[in-house]
């Protein structure tokens, strides 16, 4: 049974930082695109960083230059060090992977999904 399992979310005080988690059971980290994603309440799921097998990364404007997607393929695990958090960062956060090496920014070519953490930054 393939799992994404999330850990690391909390609540912070805006300016603060978290690290987020994420464990592929069956896949390899290393050969697969692997994406973060959010969804707030009342609002649509958005992109917020994706890694790829060559380990190439993008990021949404909104986080670009305080995110940090990373990855390390001997433990099958991606991270997502967020830095800098803002009160509209708040959401649940989840991982993906649409089982390709290169990366796409749309949600709905993703396949596997944890079962998401959530962040609320306080203002």
């Amino acid at each position: 049974q393939v799992q994404l399992v999330e850990s690391g979310g909390g609540s912070v005080q805006a300016g603060g930082t978290l690290r987020l988690s994420c464990v592929y059971s069956l896949w390899i980290v290393r050969y697969n695109c692997m994406g973060w994603f959010r969804q707030a309440p009342g609002k649509e799921r958005e992109g917020v960083a994706v890694i790829d097998s060559d380990s190439i990364t993008r990021y949404a404007d909104s986080v670009n230059g305080r995110f940090t997607v990373s990855k390390d393929n001997d433990k099958n695990t991606v991270f997502l060090e967020m830095n800098s958090l803002k009160p509209e960062d708040t959401a649940m956060y989840y991982c993906a992977t649409n089982r390709k090496r290169s990366c796409t920014w749309f949600g709905a070519d993703y396949i596997d999904w944890g079962q998401g953490t959530q962040v609320t930054v306080s203002s």
